[in-house]
């Protein structure tokens, strides 16, 4: 799909159910992500209740991908494969989530703190989710692209973090990955601009070291260069006049977390 394919309102409804679907998955991975549990029970889990409610796993066989989740601990950045890995006091799990319903898809992450995190941690995870709340204050009509790059870049790199550049965000709704990309730097005012009817996902990677990265042999796993940790918060955004219109949620992960502690 070389250019950008604009969603109608209906669409835009079917892509928030797809969202919400995906939002409602990482809440049911919230329930049970703690010390002691595999990231392959976690990938089994969101594979069951995609299923139980009419929908196909996005990831499931993308490109090769052998799960429905990604699943990326501490150093990790992103497309981490669930294994036998078993979750540990003080980890950092990035979960990252797609779904396919009545032919739309939606896409969201949400990076878990395990038990106490250091202070390092802590602070990577608020800014991480800083930086996708200043992006999506950018996602509106009139606006550009390079708009949500730099703030995202700006309010990272100004706390110290690496951004990672080979990786970025991407419209999204009929296709996984759609035009235009979402980078997470940039220059303000430059970029595609922003018009109603454009879906995307923001989806700032953010590192406590360096932006560099390694890309791994298995094709997929992504980690740090200095093997720092790294965050990832990710939502589904439809474009719109005044205020951007946010298609998944992290307040239902959220609640089942507060009920946890």
């Amino acid at each position: 799909m070389s250019k950008i394919y604009y969603k109608s309102p209906e669409e835009i409804e079917l892509i928030r159910e797809s969202s919400l679907l995906v939002s409602k998955t990482l809440a049911e991975v919230a329930k049970i992500i703690a010390p002691g549990v595999t990231t392959l029970t976690l990938d089994k889990l969101a594979f069951e209740f995609i299923k139980d409610h009419g929908a196909v796993p996005a990831f499931l066989n993308y490109g090769g991908f052998p799960n429905s989740l990604c699943i990326s601990p501490n150093d990790q950045v992103v497309h981490g494969i669930p294994s036998d890995y078993v979750i540990k006091d003080g980890d950092l799990i990035s979960v990252d989530c797609g779904v396919i319903k009545d032919s739309f898809f939606g896409d969201s992450a949400y990076t878990f703190s395990i038990g106490e995190i250091d202070a390092e941690k802590q602070k990577l995870v608020n800014v991480t989710q800083e930086c996708l709340r200043l992006a999506i204050e950018k996602a509106v009509v009139g606006m550009r692209i390079g708009d949500i790059a730099f703030a995202v870049q700006n309010h990272a790199e100004t706390n110290g973090f690496g951004v990672v550049r080979e990786l970025v965000g991407h419209g999204v709704g009929v296709k996984l990955h759609e035009k235009p990309e979402v980078p997470n730097y940039g220059k303000r005012g430059i970029g595609v601009k922003l018009e109603e009817g454009m879906v995307i996902a923001i989806e700032p990677m953010i590192n406590a070291g360096t932006a560099g990265i390694k890309f791994w042999a298995d094709g997929w796993t992504v980690t740090t260069k200095d093997n720092k940790p790294s965050a990832h918060f990710e939502h589904t955004v439809a474009v719109k006049k005044g205020k951007a219109d946010v298609l998944s949620t992290f307040s239902l992960i959220e609640k089942v977390l507060q009920e946890k502690v």
